[in-house]
C-alpha cells in the first residue's frame, strides 16, 4: 500500500516562495510516477506538474518532468523519500489544497484518473 502524507502549507504573502513536501512509502519513487494537484474551493482539481517514476523504460523520451507553470518545480529526494514542490512568487489565485499523488505508468501524467493514490492534502493561502 502506497502512503503519502504531505505537509508544509501555511498562509503566505503574495511575492512569497513556499516548499511543500510529501513523505512517500519506501519504494514509491521506483514503481510509480509522480505528481502534484490543488483544489480551490468550489474548482475541480488541477494539475500542477508530474514526474516520471526512478527507471522508467521511457527515460529517453521527452521531459521527465512538466509542470502547469514555470513558478512551480517538483525536487525528489531518494534518501529520505520525500517530494517536494516548490513554489516560487506565489499569488492569491494560487490559494488551494495542494495533494501529491502516485500512479502506475511509465510517463508524465497531467489526469486525474491516472493517480490511484492520493495524499490528504495541506493547505496554501496567498494573502495579497
Amino acid at each position: 500500500q502506497v502512503q503519502l502524507v504531505e505537509s508544509g502549507g501555511r498562509l503566505v504573502q503574495a511575492g512569497d516562495s513556499l516548499r511543500l513536501s510529501c513523505k512517500v512509502s519506501e519504494g514509491t519513487f521506483n514503481n510509480y510516477a509522480m505528481a502534484w494537484f490543488r483544489q480551490a474551493p468550489g474548482k475541480a482539481r488541477e494539475w500542477v506538474g508530474a514526474i516520471r517514476r526512478i527507471g522508467s523504460s521511457w527515460a529517453h523520451e521527452g521531459n521527465s518532468e512538466r509542470y502547469a507553470d514555470s513558478r512551480f518545480a517538483i525536487i525528489r529526494d531518494t534518501a529520505t523519500n520525500t517530494m517536494y514542490l516548490q513554489m516560487n512568487n506565489l499569488e492569491p489565485e494560487d490559494t488551494a489544497e495542494y495533494f501529491c499523488a502516485a500512479g502506475r505508468g511509465e510517463g508524465v501524467y497531467r489526469m486525474v484518473h491516472d493517480y490511484e493514490y492520493w495524499g490528504q492534502g495541506t493547505q496554501v493561502t496567498v494573502s495579497s
